[in-house]
């Protein structure tokens, strides 16, 4: 497994000014962010080995952060 960190600046580059006035104007948005950042955090923790997790576990968060990627990814094809 990989332990590149996946944060939001690193999966959309050139959109972090849209993600920022999303954030600002959506608490719906700004709730989903933080959560990605959260299961984020948790599965480079587990790829770290910081704190371990079953195979199973860390595939349910990779799917988990998938989804939240999706519904970022979404919301700023929206906003444009």
């Amino acid at each position: 497994m990989s332990n590149t960190p996946h944060t939001l600046r690193d999966e959309f580059p050139d959109q972090m000014d849209a993600i920022h006035a999303l954030k600002v104007s959506s608490p719906e948005l700004l709730r989903i962010l933080e959560e990605y950042d959260e299961v984020n955090d948790q599965i480079h923790r587990a790829e770290t080995r910081i704190a371990a997790l079953s195979e199973d576990a860390e595939a349910a968060l990779r799917k988990e952060r998938l989804s939240l990627k999706d519904r970022i990814a979404d919301a700023l094809n929206k906003a444009r």
